[in-house]
This record gives C-alpha cells, structure tokens and sequence, in this order.
C-alpha cells in the first residue's frame, strides 16, 4: 500500500457500450471517486468509437480520467474489477459488448516514476494503449505530454491511429 501523505497517479481508460453507456461511463467515474483513498483529478471528454476485434457489436463511449490514489496498482485494479461487477459486466465473450470496462493504462508513484508491472491480470503500462485511438484521444486530451515507456508522448502517437473510427460527444 502507498502511504496516503504520498498518493500515486493512475490513469483509468473507461468504456461502455451496453445498458445507456454514457450514464454507465459517468457511474463508473463516482465510483472511482469514492474508492478510498481516491480522487478523480481530471476526466477527459467523452468519444465515440467503433468496436476493436469483434466488430458485430455497438459503439462504444470511452473517456480517461486521471485519478489520486493510495492503493498500489494490484488492489488499484481488483477495486476497478468490483466496480465493473457492480455496475453489471459479464466476461462471457472476450472482446464483447460489455456495461462497463475500466483499464488501469498507467500507474505512477508518488516521485512521478512510471511504475512497470507484468503479473496475471495486470501489465503496466497496459500493452495496447499506444496502438489504440479510444485510449489515446481522451489520453491526449487530459495529459497530451505524458510519456508512454518506449513509445512516446501521448499526442505524438496519435497519428499511428489514423482510420480508427473515434469522435467526441456531449456527455449529456
């Protein structure tokens, strides 16, 4: 556990596209919020993006936020688990529609250092952030000069999303 005097950032890629998705994307950012220890410090807006992989579904809302946080990266992403199982997600079909998905995309500690994890249910960074626009637009928006390890700031590795359906929407 992080000490609470000396709260991590994480970066949290949030997607829905079942069951009214834009009120299942704001849900999953109060829950975010009430985690203990936990504050959202900013959100981006929220896109419009086509299904990646299985592509015979809806289109999803994504958004990322940027959050406080006390809990180290493994009981970060076990609360984001309980909150999609709260908010209703099944993992019946990999890659399916789903009510809610909340991806831990970056975990930084208390010094600013970009933390690298690599165990079952957890790979930090999280491995296809930088090929994917429904991360790296919302991303870009909050944190456009953020590093990604090996690949990049943010908004430069936009251009490597270029053809990925992806558009910003009111989130009202």
């Amino acid at each position: 556990m992080i000490p609470a005097d000396s709260p991590a950032r994480a970066y949290i890629g949030l997607g829905s596209n079942l069951d009214d998705p834009i009120s299942q994307v704001r849900a999953g950012l109060s829950l975010l919020g009430s985690l203990p220890g936990a504050r959202v410090l900013r959100c981006s807006s929220f896109y419009r993006s086509a299904p990646v992989g299985l592509t015979a579904q809806p289109d999803f809302i994504n958004a990322v936020c940027e959050l406080s946080t006390a809990l180290d990266p493994s009981a970060l992403m076990q609360a984001l688990l309980g909150i999609e199982t709260q908010r209703g997600r099944v993992r019946d079909v990999p890659g399916g529609p789903r009510t809610l998905d909340l991806d831990l995309i970056l975990y930084l500690s208390a010094q600013g250092e970009i933390i690298r994890r690599q165990e079952p249910g957890l790979t930090l960074p999280h491995a296809r952030l930088h090929e994917r626009a429904f991360v790296l637009y919302p991303l870009s928006e909050i944190a456009p000069d953020l590093d990604i390890p090996g690949r990049g700031r943010a908004r430069d590795l936009l251009a490597g999303c270029a053809g990925q359906g992806i558009a910003r929407v009111s989130k009202d």
